[in-house]
């Protein structure tokens, strides 16, 4: 059986696909499954051992400038075109996802009109499945693949697919995920700063990544607090993945390589503020949600907070209640204390 799974983006949407391709995988022995994808996180799902194909595609740099647009679209289309498949599952159920499967060769499934994101989207499918709105978002394409491959759901726990991290020697290694798009997601830089001194004194290498110039600057900031902070240099997805699969623990914010840490199964502190974790929370071993519930526009969903910038004392106000101390302790729980270097 050929299956085409079309899930573009965003990076932690695709990361929350992978366990329904292992439910998939697990369910049909030889399934072939390929998959469309934005460009910048074709490596997430070559990292899934049951994905036979990878097809790369650049919406989001063709909206920002149509050079060149008519050759790679072509290009596109016949590597899309060339397998006629058995099922084309649209997992992201918005417009420009159904649009992108409808160019591939095979009937249509997604979500039905009261579960894509964008209802218009449902109408293009050649069978529509109802799954609750209101669930986890892993949990909603599980149910999608299930249904639409005609296998019960399975009852286990989450698998990524990725495999087990490796063993580590030296000074436990911790990532600070700090980057996001969302202004309103931003953990306060100042925290940053204290936790990495924490960190520091307890004899930890702190690696901080970085994607823009913006988080490069920073990570720069972050370093400042010791030579044990180290910026790590821009090495794409593979470079990242290969960084959390030798650290001991994470601290991120809601952000995508968050999500991938979660599926690479490292031990993780989240730090939620505008977002809802019981819809897209990170699910992994090891790891805590850290959400605060003390202003009732908790959570706002909204990029930008509605507070005025310096009327609040933590800004994000809704993140005044995960201070570092605190989440130092959820961290340290989260580290193998025994291996920890003596403080210098």
């Amino acid at each position: 059986m050929k299956v085409l799974v079309v899930k573009m983006s965003s990076m932690g949407d695709v990361v929350h696909t992978l366990p329904a391709v292992t439910d998939a995988a697990r369910r049909i022995p030889g399934v072939q499954i390929d998959w469309v994808v934005e460009e910048g996180f074709v490596q997430i799902p070559k990292m899934h051992p049951a994905v036979n194909d990878v097809i790369g595609i650049g919406l989001r740099r063709w909206r920002r400038s149509v050079a060149g647009v008519r050759a790679e679209l072509s290009g596109f289309l016949r590597r899309a075109r060339r397998e006629r498949y058995d099922l084309i599952v649209d997992a992201q159920g918005l417009f420009k996802s159904a649009a992108v499967a409808l160019l591939a060769r095979g009937p249509r499934t997604g979500f039905d009109w009261h579960a894509a994101r964008e209802p218009i989207a449902s109408l293009s499918y050649n069978r529509r499945i109802s799954v609750d709105p209101g669930i986890h978002a892993i949990d909603k394409v599980r149910r999608l693949f299930a249904a639409a491959l005609h296998y019960e759901l399975p009852q286990t726990p989450v698998d990524y697919g990725l495999g087990p991290r490796a063993e580590t020697q030296g000074p436990p290694q911790v990532m600070f995920l700090h980057g996001t798009t969302w202004a309103s997601k931003h953990w306060p830089e100042r925290f940053w700063l204290d936790l990495a001194t924490r960190a520091v004194r307890e004899g930890l290498r702190v690696v901080v990544p970085h994607g823009n110039d913006e988080e490069l600057a920073r990570a720069r900031r972050i370093a400042t607090v010791g030579p044990s902070v180290v910026v790590l240099d821009r090495a794409g997805l593979d470079g990242l993945a290969r960084e959390l699969r030798k650290s001991a623990a994470v601290v991120a914010v809601d952000s995508g390589p968050g999500h991938l840490a979660a599926a690479l199964g490292v031990p993780m502190v989240a730090l939620f503020g505008p977002t809802d974790p019981a819809m897209t929370g990170p699910r992994g071993k090891g790891g805590i949600v850290m959400v605060s519930d003390h202003l009732p526009c908790i959570p706002c969903l909204r990029k930008t907070c509605r507070f005025p910038a310096g009327t609040e004392a933590v800004y994000p106000p809704c993140f005044s209640h995960a201070t570092p101390a605190r989440v130092w302790d959820q961290l340290l729980a989260r580290i193998d204390l025994g291996q920890r270097a003596s403080p210098p």
